[in-house]
């Protein structure tokens, strides 16, 4: 799951955006491509206990994404992706799990947008999103489900400074998530029931970056975190549960290249990193991951396309 949120931090260039930043893409263009994760841990939080487990060794998460993003006008644009994840153990007896993952997908829009002095720009940007399985994974067999299964819509607010070619964003979203249905018939949580419905609460995550913003070149450093609203720990030497409470906060660093010249103009190269410092009933994962983006440009022919929301000073 945080390697899947730390997909999130990937982007499509500088004239293009993910779900989570604050630039947009012009009209009518159209930003698609593929990205990569790995993320693993041998050591994790158990509640708030650190530890490893020798019947796991080492998690290992991979996965391959495809993105894709639509400027419907300036300030409005529609974000979708879908992942295939790939989980693996290397030690004991539990068997890894792979297969397509969940598609979500985003509206955002740029409500408001303000000049400050001769170098600087506040912008505010709202989006709702939501997510829902595309395949019937197995969502009780964590730490190798591929998912938790669950149907989610979201709302999230993006603030963003720039002044010149450096720059502050900051990000707070909020997750409503449907109960799941489990195979087993019953299970225990904090008291035992008789059931295969399981409630989900809903989480809350929030990104801070920053660093220089240009055309050509974007690098920038991120804090994020999650925070599950309830939910409870995983019990002494138990399998972690879908509904158990799961909160973590990362640190990484995020850099994008977008080629400016011909032929390869429209194309753009990301790399990421992250590192969990903190959790509870997470994995304390080191993740990487590489994208590779293309911009189509489908404004009519003979007119310009719109320049970007956030073009630098």
């Amino acid at each position: 799951m945080l390697a899947v949120l730390a997909l999130t931090l990937m982007g499509c260039g500088l004239r293009a955006q993910t779900d989570d930043d604050a630039v947009m893409m012009a009209k009518n263009n159209l930003c698609i491509g593929g990205m990569y994760s790995h993320s693993a841990w041998d050591y994790y939080w158990e509640g708030t206990y650190h530890r490893n487990n020798l019947n796991l060794g080492t998690v290992t998460t991979r996965m391959v994404g495809l993105m894709g993003i639509y400027g419907i006008t300036r300030r409005l644009a529609i974000v979708a992706n879908a992942p295939y994840v790939w989980t693996d153990a290397s030690a004991g007896v539990l068997h890894g799990m792979h297969g397509i993952q969940d598609l979500s997908g985003w509206l955002k829009w740029e409500a408001y947008r303000q000049k400050i002095g001769s170098r600087g720009k506040l912008s505010l940007f709202a989006a709702v999103g939501g997510s829902v399985p595309l395949t019937n994974y197995l969502a009780d067999y964590l730490p190798l489900s591929i998912g938790l299964h669950s149907r989610t819509v979201s709302g999230r607010i993006i603030a963003d400074y720039q002044l010149g070619r450096f720059f502050a964003t900051a990000t707070g979203t909020y997750t409503w998530r449907s109960n799941i249905t489990i195979d087993q018939q019953s299970y225990y949580t904090t008291e035992f029931i008789e059931s295969n419905k399981v409630y989900m609460p809903n989480q809350e995550t929030y990104i801070v970056r920053s660093g220089y913003r240009s055309n050509r070149l974007i690098v920038e450093a991120m804090l994020s975190g999650m925070v599950t609203l309830g939910g409870f720990d995983i019990r002494k030497n138990d399998m972690p549960f879908p509904s158990n409470r799961m909160d973590a906060t990362m640190a990484g660093a995020h850099a994008k290249y977008e080629f400016q010249s011909k032929p390869l103009k429209g194309l753009s190269l990301t790399a990421d990193g992250s590192y969990t410092v903190a959790g509870r009933n997470v994995g304390q994962s080191k993740m990487f991951g590489a994208g590779i983006f293309y911009i189509f440009d489908f404004a009519r022919k003979g007119k310009t396309s719109e320049t970007p929301t956030l073009k630098s000073n």
